[in-house]
Parts: C-alpha cells; structure tokens; sequence
C-alpha cells in the first residue's frame, strides 16, 4: 500500500513517513499544497494524509480538487482544529476521517488500517487468466495449486495484476514496489519478473506477463 503525506511540518512528515515505513507501507511527502495535489492526482496512492493548513493550498482545496478524479482513495485530515462546525466541514469536502494534532502514532495507525480494509463487497481477489491473488489472504494460485511467493515477489505481482492491461514502467515499479525513489540499477526487476514466470510455470501459451522492450512490463490476459 502507498500512502501520500502532504504536511509542511518536517518534523511530523519525518515521524508520519519512519513510522509508516516500519509497517511496510510505501510512503510519498509533499511539504506544499500544490505539489501535493500534483503528485496526489498521479493516482498512485492507496491513502492521502493531509494537513489542513498548508502553504500554497489547502489541505480542503486538495480534497474538492481531488475527490473530482478519485472517489474512493481515503483521506485522512491531520488538523489542529477541533471544532464541530470545522470537523463538518472537512467531512463535507471529501475526507472518509480526521484525526486531531497532538496524536498519538498508534491512534493515526489504527485510523489508516481501517480505511484501508478492503470494504464489503470490495474485490480482494484479482485474476489473471488462470491466477488468482487474494490481498487478504497473502495467497496466490494458479488454477487448483497454490504458489508460495515471497513477500517482495507477491508485492510485485499484486503491481502488475493491479495495472492489468497497461505498461508499467520499471521506474515506476521500482519505486512504488522497493520503495526505491533515486537512480538504481532496475535490473533486481528482471530478477523478480522470470523468478515469477518459473513459479507460476507460465508456459508460451500462457504468456501472462510480457516484456516491453526498454519500458518495462505489463500484465495481459492472452
């Protein structure tokens, strides 16, 4: 899961992000309000934590902007007001919750995990061709049998089944994947993409997971 932190204090931003890592969520700053809303609008983010108050633009005028695009992506208010009218407020102009400055990390934890539970309803299964995957379960299987995958090796296919049908670019996968937001060497991706092909013992008919020469890689069903 990727979860973008718009916050101008450096000091939370640096709490919010080392503290969210150690959860294993992937985690984006912006410390502006308009390059939070730019990066915000790429759409690559599971979760949007905002301040309220924010140079440039609102922690508010991101949500309207925002929720114009993405109806479903969570967001969740960091604020210092602690008003009723002001909570309404924020609730009116898109966010799922609030949670109120000074917080304790643990309470802001348990506020993300619940808007990031899969809502009845919601699909936790995603398919390609004959393989499934189970975001709540940790398991993938390709028809009956089931394939055990590393932790990395699952995060990777989850990306591609995820963006099925569009190319997704290695720097792209580096960084939302590993994490990784600074010139490395892509290649640990080739790794990973043919150790996925010999588990799932994709033959050529079953060419699920295809090579874009000098892009990357994308995920079709055949």
């Amino acid at each position: 899961m990727r979860i973008l932190i718009v916050e101008d204090e450096d000091g939370i931003a640096a709490f919010l992000k080392q503290g969210l890592e150690e959860e294993s969520y992937a985690v984006d700053v912006a410390d502006e309000g308009k390059k939070g809303l730019q990066l915000a609008l790429s759409g690559e983010y599971d979760l949007l934590l905002l301040d309220w108050m924010l140079p440039g633009m609102s922690g508010i005028e991101i949500c309207r902007q925002f929720r114009k695009e993405f109806q479903d992506t969570p967001v969740i208010f960091l604020t210092a007001k602690d008003t009723t009218d002001e909570t309404v407020f924020g609730l009116q102009a898109g966010a799922n919750d609030y949670i109120k400055k000074p917080f304790h990390f643990e309470e802001l934890l348990e506020r993300v995990r619940v808007q990031l539970r899969p809502k009845s309803g919601d699909h936790a299964i995603f398919e390609l061709g004959n393989i499934t995957l189970n975001t709540e379960t940790h398991q993938v299987h390709k028809g009956d049998k089931e394939i055990h995958l590393t932790q990395k090796e699952f995060a990777l296919l989850e990306y591609l089944i995820r963006n099925k049908g569009k190319v997704c670019r290695r720097s792209r996968i580096i960084e939302t994947v590993w994490d990784i937001h600074f010139d490395y060497n892509t290649s640990v991706i080739d790794v990973y993409i043919n150790a996925l092909r010999k588990k799932l013992e994709l033959s050529d008919e079953e060419n699920y997971i295809q090579t874009i020469r000098g892009v990357g890689y994308i995920a079709k069903e055949i």
